[in-house]
């Protein structure tokens, strides 16, 4: 596990409580069923939020993607446990999922390679100032984390770990 913070070059923001019913501190490997999550405490003017969760640990140069999610409502407070599915079913209207590092449009559990050590996974909320961000369906999560650098009122993270042993 590297040393590294995800957040180290990105504009400070506000943060609020993320928790997680299905989510532990440590992730069962290949595990393909986004967690259920729900928050409290975003700031007033939240207009919309986006979900993402990520790997910086992973043996790229760049991290890995394993979910993003665009244009949760304000109203949105929870999802569902595989919301994160092959459709999103548990997803509220106008939500969508972009393409994750393996180019599916869906949640992808952890999957450190073997013997690589200890992967942190940050599953972030962010809270934004506008309705809808404007990302293209078919972007890249690094592309919805550029477009919202500049709309984040507030971020709530959850980080949890997986190993997969040689």
């Amino acid at each position: 596990m590297t040393g590294n913070d995800p957040f180290a070059r990105l504009p400070e923001a506000a943060t609020f409580s993320l928790t997680s019913t299905t989510m532990g501190g440590e992730l069962p490997l290949g595990h393909d069923v986004s967690p259920q999550l729900s928050w409290t405490g975003a700031p007033e003017g939240t207009k919309s939020y986006a979900v993402t969760m990520y790997d910086p640990d992973a043996p790229t140069g760049s991290g890995f993607w394993h979910w993003a999610v665009a244009d949760l409502p304000a109203a949105a407070t929870s999802l569902p446990e595989d919301a994160g599915d092959d459709t999103g079913s548990g997803l509220p209207a106008g939500a969508y999922q972009l393409p994750n590092d393996a180019r599916v449009a869906r949640f992808l559990g952890a999957a450190p390679p073997p013997g690589h050590g200890p992967h942190r996974y940050f599953v972030v909320v962010s809270a934004l100032d506008v309705d809808q961000i404007g990302v293209p369906a078919d972007a890249t999560p690094a592309m919805l984390g550029f477009l919202i650098a500049g709309h984040v009122l507030a971020r709530a993270v959850l980080t949890a770990t997986a190993e997969n042993p040689a």
